[in-house]
Parts: structure tokens; C-alpha cells; sequence
């Protein structure tokens, strides 16, 4: 039976970011020079796959410190811890190692530098998102307030509105965090931002992507969790740039082909915490039902390359 033609536009780029690639090589170098079983407090990165490959090899998954003995390694996510978490780990005389991203360490480092000045700080993000809790927990409580929406910073009730600063969640849409931004700065003119965006170029050039290939599609597929944040935001993108049906799935066995009938074009990216071969398996599942020919949309190439923690270094 012939198959049906389809193009197949593949953004780029898409997948890991260098944080992630980081954080996921620290827990296998931790597992290679103190073997299982090594502690991770949450999720390593959002991305199913990845964590249970890494259960797999003798990695704990827990969300907090407390259910980690003291005799074992621990290691930090990649989306950062508050503040207290090291400082108990450092009390109990564990071994720990932090994974956060170097961009979200950089925040937190905004924040304290803001506060030490005496600034309140007003975080952009999603409540309960780790990064945020992670980024919030560097201050004192109080002294970070958050905002989610343009409505919320209408509500939003300061300590001094001339004294104020505002730092962002790092996975955010773009687009979205520019109209929050304005509204801050109409509201209070004399905020503080960052010295550069706190949305991490891995974040940017994938949204960028999905903007450059939406209005080719019939329809768009990002691969990943739907715990993580920059995946949702690439469904988001895809949606308001011009794409008529945008899904996200975790792997091709999520494919809904039903909403697919019909189509000649399907553009395919992934959030910075889904592995290359999660996109080779879903590539392959159309290949099963089209005669395809594939795309590529590239409107950046990456070359960032984050180094691991010291302590993790083995001697050959």
C-alpha cells in the first residue's frame, strides 16, 4: 500500500541544552566514582526517559533532603535548591554536589547582589516550578515576591516601589515575559533588571525555531514532559505563531494520529531536557505511516559547553 507523502520539518535547535548535558553527566560520574546508590533530590531534569535510565543505573530519585542518609552522595537538580538545602546537607556532613545550571546559579547570584544593595526583588515565573522555589529560597522570605501574569503585577504589594528589583525564570516564553516586564517597568519606573535576559539562550533559540517553522506546519510535535516548563512553553510558541495543532508528547507511543489524519506537513522539535533518540523514535513512527521527507529549520547553532563540578573529576 503506498503511503501518503509528508514533510517533516525539523527544528534546530531542538533537545539537550549544555545544562542539562551537565547535570546528567554529573549523576554518572557521581554513580562511576562513588557507585549506587547516589541520591538525586528531584528530578535530575525534567524528562522521564532520562530519569529512569539513570534509576536504571543506581541513581535515588527523592524530592527531599531528609530521605537522603547521611552516608550517601547527594546531588542538587538542575533547576537549583533554596538556599537551606546545601546549608542542612553542609550540618549533616554529607557529600553533595550541585547540578544547578550555571544560568540559574547566575540568577540566584542577581538576587543576592539586589538584595545585598537593599533592593526587594519581584520574580517572573510559575509558582511551585523548582527553579522558582529554588531561586525564591536564596532570600530571606519576603524579600522575593512573584508574578505570573500582567494581572498579577497590577496586585503585586512592594515595600517600596523605588527600591526594587526583578529577575526571571529561566524557561519562560519569551514573548509572554517581555509584556510582564513592560508592566513592571510602567508600574514602577525605577526597577532594577538583570544586565542581561535571564531567559537562557537554550530557551530562546528553540522558541526562535518553532516561531521560523510554525507557519509551514499543519501541525507541530514537541517531545517532552509535560513537567517541563520550556517544553509547554514550545507547544505555547508553536500555537501563537501561526501552527494549527500543536501536541506535546513524551515519546511516539503518545502520537495522537487521529488529530494527524489528513496532514502533509508536521514540524517536530523538543525541550532542552529530551534526549536525541526520544526524537529519532518519534521521526521513525511517522516513516512507519508516510513516505517522508525531512527539513531542517535552523536559526541558530549552539556551541555552549558547561563544565562539571571539580570534585567530580576521577583520576585516570
Amino acid at each position: 500500500m503506498t503511503k501518503p507523502p509528508l514533510t517533516l520539518y525539523l527544528a534546530a535547535p531542538r533537545g539537550f541544552c549544555a545544562g542539562v548535558d551537565r547535570a546528567i553527566k554529573i549523576v554518572e560520574m557521581a554513580l562511576e566514582k562513588w557507585g549506587a546508590p547516589v541520591y538525586v533530590r528531584h528530578e535530575i531534569v525534567h524528562n522521564k526517559y532520562v530519569v529512569d535510565s539513570l534509576r536504571d543505573k543506581g541513581a535515588v530519585f527523592v524530592e527531599k533532603l531528609h530521605e537522603c542518609p547521611d552516608d550517601r552522595p547527594v546531588i542538587f537538580s538542575a533547576h537549583g535548591v533554596p538556599k537551606a538545602v546545601p546549608a542542612e546537607a553542609a550540618k549533616r556532613e554529607m557529600i553533595f554536589v550541585d547540578a544547578t545550571c550555571p544560568l540559574v546559579s547566575k540568577v540566584h547570584i542577581e538576587a543576592a547582589r539586589h538584595h545585598e544593595s537593599g533592593l526587594q526583588m519581584i520574580m517572573i515565573g510559575h509558582e511551585g516550578h523548582p527553579e522558582t522555589v529554588g531561586t525564591m529560597g536564596q532570600l530571606p522570605e519576603g524579600e522575593v515576591l512573584l508574578v505570573e501574569t500582567v494581572e498579577d503585577v497590577a496586585e503585586v504589594e512592594v515595600r517600596d516601589p523605588d527600591r526594587l528589583a526583578f529577575v526571571t525564570q529561566t524557561t519562560l516564553s519569551v514573548d509572554d515575559t517581555i509584556d510582564i516586564v513592560a508592566a513592571l517597568k510602567a508600574r514602577f519606573p525605577r526597577i532594577v533588571g538583570p544586565h542581561k535576559e535571564d531567559i537562557c539562550y537554550a530557551t530562546t533559540n528553540r522558541q526562535e525555531a518553532v516561531k521560523a517553522m510554525a507557519p509551514k506546519c499543519d501541525a507541530m510535535l514537541v517531545v517532552g514532559a509535560p513537567n517541563s516548563s520550556n517544553s509547554r512553553r514550545l507547544v505555547e510558541v508553536g500555537s501563537k505563531a501561526g501552527c494549527p495543532y500543536a501536541q506535546l508528547v513524551q515519546r511516539a507511543p503518545d502520537i495522537d494520529w487521529r488529530a494527524l489524519e489528513g496532514i502533509t506537513s508536521v514540524g517536530i522539535t523538543a525541550g532542552a531536557s529530551a534526549p536525541e533518540e526520544l526524537i529519532t523514535e518519534v521521526i521513525d513512527a511517522f516513516r512507519d505511516r508516510f513516505d517522508v521527507t525531512v527539513e531542517m529549520v535552523e536559526t541558530a547553532v549552539e556551541n555552549v559547553e558547561f563544565k562539571v563540578p571539580r570534585v567530580l573529576r576521577i583520576p585516570a
